[in-house]
């Protein structure tokens, strides 16, 4: 009966035609060689290969031959990309630095459990759960897992802090840790506000919001939108925003996909500032959903778009998963603002050409001169106002600033945005922090003087890297005082006071403040 059985099947299978191998994937043969390459290495090449790390490398080969910006994003990554872009996290709420072996809190994060409980800057954690966490050489991450978890589970901290004999005891229920995407929000003049959004998270919107009532309930007729340095994010947070400046029923803008369907995004509600005045502020790093805002006003002619001419990125990605914890950003459409310009800059000569870009503008003297951008006339476009406006790679702004591009500043503003400062900061504060705690926002400005001798340890903190700069001219002293004050301002208060600071004397805001003021 078996031998029968099994002649029966073969029999069968000869009329039925099904193969093993090749036909397997006939559908798609470009799949089964990709397949089967890896099947041979898996079981047949000569030494044992990570066969993950090939397929990734192959993933990235792939994407690079596409577009500059479709993306592969590997497992291990994908939880803090998606963290960073969704606007918050579960945990206690703090940063915090490794200073010799022991974790040491640089801030309670605002709005988080540990602020709430009074966990200040300078504290040591030393257990959490009875679980020891010093003198171990624990790598952050192993760290970060004792004091992130489920939300509204609790975790028991025991924390030294500077000048308490005994350890003091936190009970903190883990919750909801707002990673704010409005760095800052306040009046420049009586009837200015201004906003600064980093990027285009899950909650920028509604973060947005709150900023815009609480600047108009403090008498604001105006608004300076910063968008500088943004490299964008959500769309649809994009669109909410320039929502609440353009009218109803006005086109925000289109997209088109590969098979040239267009699909048209209008605003649909009434803004809660359509009737006042809009600086938008953008430069060669606001990119994106950045560039969405400042092209739907500019074409709508709703305000005023002022700094330099924009990055140019003008392709719309969809994330999808692959299903081991990877995902890919894919380019599906193109966006267009209303007029119907694209400001996708060229890619046409490669990913090295194309992120090279900033120095190809700053060679051709367009970062200082509004004469040197270079327009295509095939790409212009006219706004229903009668405004000029072109297309081909960036907004190009209606009022022209240029950058500050003395190196040394530049050097130092990287020493600031990279993270170099941050901890030359956090060491000053630790050898009082008793003191600086005890500071509040409004005395911060009297209280806080930065010393000569101070400029000139930070020289020397630099000069122990292996970054070769140089040390601090005495002509750039008042700034690098200005940003280190800035630095400790974070520190102790965020990043509201911060940009506060790092915005006296903005060449782009002087700018915003002297038009705001002609009525």
């Amino acid at each position: 009966m078996l031998s029968i059985a099994c002649a029966a099947g073969l029999l069968l299978g000869a009329k039925l035609n099904f193969d093993t191998g090749d036909e397997l994937f006939s559908a798609n043969p470009k799949k089964q060689k990709l397949n089967r390459l890896i099947d041979y290495i898996d079981y047949e090449y000569v030494d044992d290969v990570n066969t993950d790390s090939i397929v990734d490398i192959t993933v990235n080969r792939i994407l690079e031959n596409l577009d500059p910006h479709s993306v592969y994003i590997p497992k291990d990554e994908y939880s803090r990309v998606t963290e960073n872009m969704k606007g918050d996290f579960v945990g206690i709420g703090v940063s915090f630095y490794k200073v010799k072996d022991t974790i040491v809190v640089i801030q309670a994060l605002e709005g988080g459990p540990s602020a709430k409980l009074g966990i200040k800057g300078g504290d040591r954690i030393l257990y959490a759960n009875g679980n020891k966490l010093f003198n171990k050489g624990i790598p952050a991450d192993s760290i970060t897992s004792h004091l992130k978890g489920k939300e509204n589970t609790k975790v028991s901290l025991k924390v030294l802090r500077k000048g308490m004999k005994d350890l003091l005891t936190f009970n903190v229920r883990r919750g909801i840790v707002p990673l704010k995407s409005v760095d800052a929000y306040y009046m420049l003049t009586e009837d200015l506000g201004y906003i600064k959004i980093d990027r285009f998270s899950e909650t920028t919107y509604k973060e947005f919001s709150k900023a815009i009532k609480k600047l108009k309930n403090q008498g604001a007729t105006q608004i300076a939108l910063d968008l500088r340095d943004n490299p964008g994010g959500y769309l649809s947070e994009a669109i909410n925003i320039a929502d609440e400046f353009i009218k109803d029923e006005k086109l925000i803008l289109f997209t088109k996909n590969k098979s040239g369907a267009i699909e048209e995004t209008f605003a649909k509600r009434k803004g809660s500032f359509e009737n006042g005045k809009v600086y938008v502020l953008i430069n060669e790093n606001s990119a994106s959903a950045s560039e969405v805002v400042a092209g739907a006003l500019q074409d709508n002619d709703v305000g005023t778009i002022i700094g330099r001419r924009s990055y140019g990125k003008g392709l719309v990605q969809r994330e999808m998963e692959l299903g081991d914890g990877s995902a890919v950003r894919l380019t599906i459409a193109r966006y267009y603002t209303p007029t119907g310009r694209s400001i996708q800059k060229p890619y046409e000569n490669g990913n090295k050409t194309y992120f090279n870009d900033y120095m190809h503008r700053y060679e051709q003297g367009e970062l200082n001169n509004e004469d040197s951008i270079i327009v295509n006339d095939s790409l212009r476009y006219i706004t229903p106002g009668g405004k000029v406006v072109y297309g081909g790679g960036g907004i190009i702004p209606d009022i022209f600033v240029p950058k500050d591009t003395d190196p040394e500043k530049e050097k130092l503003t990287f020493l600031l945005r990279s993270g170099y400062m941050s901890r030359f900061v956090f060491d000053i504060l630790e050898k009082d922090r008793e003191y600086y705690n005890t500071i509040d926002r409004e005395d911060f400005k009297s209280k806080i003087q930065i010393t000569d001798e101070m400029v000139d340890d930070f020289d020397r903190y630099v000069g122990q890297t292996n970054l070769g700069v140089t040390r601090t001219s005495d002509a750039k002293k008042p700034l690098l005082k200005k940003f280190i004050k800035a630095e400790i301002a974070q520190q102790l208060f965020g990043t509201n006071v911060f940009e506060r600071y790092l915005n006296e004397d903005d060449r782009i805001i002087d700018k915003v403040i002297e038009l705001s003021r002609k009525k």
